[in-house]
């Protein structure tokens, strides 16, 4: 077991004491995979940039102290292999966590990190579970620029492995993923429904599995709030809108997990940097108050 990180290298570790795994309750994975980006680059830079900018957080986040549960991080994956190994050291850290009855939160990297994850899930033995997805785009490509493993794929591959799939804030896609959707039962509210009305609540279908995993690409927000990533898209979901949003999930079913991705520093602009820092750990702090 690889002794707990110090300072920068562990999320909020200026505030927050190195923990044994067991003492903690979210259990943070750096992927810092960056391979089929398909527009601007630097989502392996991710990672790293929301560990250091976490260091400047306040533990309390305006509603409770998420800290309080324990917050333990892992040392990143080494993404240099082959992308099938990569997604494999990804499910199986994935499972491992789920084992010790532990919460991830996997910051990326590209958003094909979420199909290692997602497999980690299955792996553990987790069934019945859905996946709800912020993000400007479907991912629902059967394939892009000559791979199944691009981060234009990803949720295609997580529906075709039978895993219900409702999908928030789109505004970027292709007619094969509006075929998709189709046939593959994918429901959801796209930014045209959501951002002209500022609706931040939702309802949830009454058949969508209990048990939740949540994936937020960060250009589901709008590149005036959030413009560090690859491909920006206007017409975006707002700050307060993206957390109410999750918190409405958390409201109706258990969230298992979540991840962040798709995140680009830009340098020199560190207030990006922080503002993806806190969101990781605002929902934390929303997952800590529905859990409770």
């Amino acid at each position: 077991m690889s002794a707990p990180h110090t300072g920068a290298d562990r999320f909020l570790g200026t505030e927050i004491p190195a923990l044994a795994p067991e003492a903690a309750q979210f259990h943070v994975l750096p992927v810092p995979y960056e391979k089929t980006v398909s527009y601007g680059g630097g989502t392996a830079k991710g990672p790293a940039a929301i560990l250091a900018a976490s260091g400047q957080l306040e533990r309390w986040d305006g509603a409770s102290d998420p800290g309080a549960q324990g917050i333990y991080t892992w040392p990143a994956i080494d993404c240099a292999p082959a992308a099938e190994t990569v997604l494999a050291a990804i499910a199986g850290r994935v499972a491992e966590i789920l084992r010790r009855g532990k919460l991830p939160v996997v910051l990326g990297g590209e958003h094909t990190v979420t199909w290692g994850v997602i497999q980690g899930y299955l792996q553990a033995g987790t069934r019945d579970f859905g996946v709800v997805q912020i993000d400007a785009h479907a991912d629902l490509r059967e394939t892009y620029e000559g791979s199944k493993l691009s981060h234009a794929c990803v949720m295609r591959r997580v529906v075709e492995a039978g895993i219900p799939l409702f999908q928030l804030g789109n505004r970027a896609y292709s007619k094969e993923e509006r075929a998709a959707r189709a046939a593959h039962g994918v429901r959801g509210l796209d930014a045209d429904q959501l951002v002209p009305q500022g609706i931040s609540e939702f309802e949830l279908p009454p058949d969508f599995p209990e048990k939740v995993f949540f994936t937020l690409d960060v250009d589901g927000i709008d590149p005036s709030v959030l413009p560090a990533t690859g491909t920006p898209v206007p017409g975006g979901l707002g700050w307060y809108q993206t957390l109410g949003l999750f918190e409405s999930v958390a409201r109706q079913r258990r969230i298992i997990g979540f991840d962040i991705l798709e995140f680009a520093p830009i340098a020199g602009f560190h207030a990006f940097d922080f503002a993806a820092a806190l969101l990781v750990y605002k929902m934390m702090g929303i997952v800590q108050r529905h859990s409770s």
